[in-house]
């Protein structure tokens, strides 16, 4: 048996899920493609174990936190991300504007409390599922899950304070 066997079927089923929950969690689609290969590239290293588990995507995704938390913390030092938008993206779906603050709000939170909120409304998990995958007790996500849905609410709202102060300008 090789240590290839069914690893490409898992990554060619699986990369458009993982991608877009790295884009959730990194903010950034060349970041978060980044992140999926890296988190796939550790993955291999173990796959037969890995291949053996009952979930592996969970494992992958664990992989993907653990290494977006790490890239965040060595970029802290060295590097300032700046958001700047070329100007408005045409979406299908329509609300660009409120995904785009989605997104920021996103973002500006801790990566811990981050990955606790993408992987429980995003990635639909449990929060079972979310402590195994952080390496925390299903305590410690409720109370993530529950401050990061506040520390939205309170940024997406002083986001559109400004917004409607534009609007009622004669």
């Amino acid at each position: 048996m090789s240590i290839d066997d069914g690893f490409r079927e898992f990554v060619e089923r699986q990369w458009g899920p993982l991608l877009r929950t790295a884009y959730l969690l990194t903010g950034d689609r060349g970041h978060a493609e980044d992140l999926v290969q890296a988190a796939l590239e550790k993955t291999h290293r173990k796959w037969a174990r890995v291949a053996t588990m009952e979930a592996p995507v969970a494992y992958v995704r664990r992989a993907m936190v653990n290494t977006a938390t790490s890239w965040r913390r060595r970029r802290r030092v060295s590097e300032v991300p700046l958001l700047v938008s070329d100007g408005p993206v045409l979406d299908p779906y329509g609300r660009i504007d409120q995904r785009h603050q989605m997104l920021a709000a996103l973002r500006r939170l801790p990566p811990r409390m981050r990955a606790v909120l993408v992987l429980r409304y995003f990635e639909d998990l449990g929060e079972a599922d979310i402590a195994d995958a952080l390496g925390c007790s299903v305590g410690s996500v409720k109370s993530q899950a529950s401050r990061g849905l506040n520390r939205l609410r309170e940024q997406l709202a002083a986001d559109a304070l400004p917004a409607a102060f534009e609007e009622s300008r004669p």
